[in-house]
């Protein structure tokens, strides 16, 4: 018979997209798990690759200092699934056995996973497989469901705002509208708020269609205002209303000069830099009036944490620790009014937190007079 282990052994890993806070997450519960509960830990680099292929370094106190300032990862990450997993003749197998057989070989208790809502159905599969998870949220789109908010999404919001603070001046100058395209690919948080914190004059969100004639009729009401100058901030997943056909309408629309659909439209529709020079063309068309684009893209997702992602990261981070000790598996970290809380990864996987039609912000959005497009 062996004999019982004298500590805990855990693993963290990085999956998804990056973002700010990523690094204090895992400086979270590293310090917790070493420090207090005399842990074993060691990063697995490079999200579920990484696990698969059994590449890993040790995690000491060295190797956390500075962490909670950093942007990014130093564990790297990846999109690749373990249960579909690429190889190098483009083909895809089932990795999974071989995820198990790392984290078994590493003599692991538990694996710590920090990701988004990919992250979460890749987790619940290795769950299923006999491995002890623990996740945490991240993402700056912030729809990871069963959480009041991810950390990545108050840095990504102001980085965001920021955008449209400076695009104001520029837009004022040139008389000009502007067109500031934000991440958000099934969910408004992130361009509702950094509109309502900038001030835009119209928010196109995801879980609002929009009709260009709701759109023209604000910025008309604008110019017969006298105001010389325009923001429209348009999320990368907001569509137009449907059709009479059933379909979405184009972005393009019939403006003045009848701007065509774009050849790169594909099965999910425009690109969101297509989209958004469509909907700029359009806006030029009918108002008549300079219409520029910018596309703020990765720039949201870099950079260094707000003091308000370091600290949620930081508690959702110690808060796993205790879950291990615990012995509380199976389960990713909420904070839910506040507290940090355990819920159960099928209450994640595959489950998208969108915009509620009734939510404060909507509310607050139409009572200043921001036009949401419908």
């Amino acid at each position: 018979m062996s004999a019982p282990k004298k500590h805990l052994s855990i693993g963290i890993l990085t999956a998804g997209g990056d973002c700010p806070g990523l690094n204090a997450a895992i400086r979270g519960v590293a310090k917790a798990a070493i420090g207090t509960y005399g842990m074993d830990v060691v990063g697995i680099l490079d999200g579920f690759t990484g696990l698969v292929q059994n590449r890993v370094i040790h995690l000491s106190d060295r190797e956390l200092t500075g962490l909670l300032t950093l942007g990014g990862t130093m564990l790297g990450t990846s999109r690749d699934k373990p249960h579909r997993m690429a190889m190098p003749d483009g083909s895809t197998r089932d990795m999974t056995g071989a995820a198990v057989e790392t984290y078994r070989r590493l003599n692991l208790d538990c694996l710590v996973c920090i990701g988004g809502d990919g992250t979460a159905k890749n987790a619940l599969n290795l769950a299923q497989a006999g491995v002890h998870i623990v996740m945490l949220p991240k993402t700056i789109d912030n729809d990871v469901a069963e959480t009041d908010i991810t950390f990545g999404h108050d840095s990504a919001r102001a980085i965001a705002t920021e955008a449209i603070d400076r695009l104001h001046t520029t837009a004022s100058s040139h008389s000009r509208i502007m067109v500031v395209n934000i991440m958000g690919n099934n969910a408004g948080w992130l361009a509702l708020g950094a509109s309502l914190a900038g001030g835009a004059d119209v928010c196109l969100i995801p879980e609002i269609p929009y009709r260009m004639e709701s759109v023209f009729d604000a910025l008309r009401r604008r110019i017969a205002k006298g105001r010389r100058f325009s923001l429209v901030s348009l999320a990368e997943g907001s569509h137009p209303v449907p059709t009479k056909a059933g379909k979405r309408g184009s972005a393009a629309g019939k403006g003045k000069k009848g701007a065509k659909e774009s050849k790169s439209a594909g099965k999910k529709g425009p690109s969101r830099a297509t989209s958004s020079r469509k909907l700029a063309q359009q806006i030029e068309d009918e108002l008549d009036i300079p219409t520029r684009v910018t596309t703020l893209g990765y720039v949201q997702r870099g950079g260094i944490p707000t003091p308000t992602d370091r600290l949620l990261a930081t508690q959702m981070g110690t808060a796993a620790t205790r879950l291990i000790v615990a012995g509380r598996f199976g389960v990713m970290v909420a904070l839910q009014g506040g507290r940090t809380v355990p819920v159960a990864l099928e209450e994640v996987a595959f489950k998208k937190k969108t915009v509620p039609l009734d939510h404060p912000l909507i509310e607050a959005a139409r009572l200043i007079g921001l036009c949401l497009g419908d």
